[in-house]
């Protein structure tokens, strides 16, 4: 199900920000791996969200090897923990940060995000949640203590990846039921997210279908 017309893709792609070098080389790499990453257009709101909240630490739930945490850096965060399984990954993330002079303001953690989180205690001004969807309201429920009233929660792939959105719009619009997790666990666990989110008086939140979507909850209490 396309979500914008192609004129609007077309639009978004041509006004994002450019790259840097740093950037490019990442994108050209998620190219050849088939990796997908959250590409300019969302990466630009994770940049201005930085910005806004005069982020000094984000965490990311995923970070492949840090692509989105370039963006919280260029929107001036003092610093970025990110969280991969994928042991090559977080090793490819090691070199991209030193390569492009910011491995001060980068730590890689390899493993379960949910154990990496316990470990840290907050404050954290931004939050991204990117790994398995079925445990995208489990995180948020974890992190959200750490967060600082005033600071935001991003989740990615609310609108297109590894879901069927036909089924989150008749879940949303008509009170269909979920996919069953053992079917679509992916869909379905984006879909709890965003009822959790919804239905959370601690957090407001606006869905941009920038990207692949992106789900923005900021802490009020």
């Amino acid at each position: 199900m396309d979500i914008l017309s192609d004129s609007a893709e077309r639009f978004l792609a041509a006004t994002a920000p450019e790259h840097t070098p740093t950037q490019a080389e990442m994108a050209a790499l998620a190219d050849d791996w088939g990796f997908p990453t959250i590409g300019p257009e969302a990466g630009a709101v994770l940049r201005l969200l930085a910005r806004l909240t005069a982020a000094e630490r984000v965490f990311e739930f995923g970070s492949g090897f840090g692509y989105s945490a370039t963006w919280f850096l260029r929107g001036g965060a003092d610093a970025v923990i990110c969280t991969e399984f994928d042991e090559e990954e977080a090793k490819r993330g090691v070199q991209f940060a030193a390569d492009g002079g910011y491995a001060d303001r980068v730590t890689f953690e390899v493993g379960d995000a949910m154990e990496t989180i316990e470990r840290y205690d907050g404050p954290f001004d931004v939050v991204l949640i990117d790994h398995q969807k079925g445990r995208y309201a489990e995180a948020y429920r974890t992190v959200l203590p750490k967060v600082r009233t005033g600071g935001v929660i991003v989740a990615d792939n609310v609108t297109r990846g590894p879901i069927d959105f036909g089924d989150l719009v008749a879940h949303f619009e008509d009170g269909a039921p979920l996919p069953d997790p053992e079917i679509d666990g992916e869909t379905r666990g984006i879909g709890e997210y965003v009822g959790t989110v919804r239905s959370d008086d601690a957090v407001e939140t606006a869905i941009l279908p920038v990207g692949s979507g992106i789900a923005v909850s900021t802490k009020v209490e």
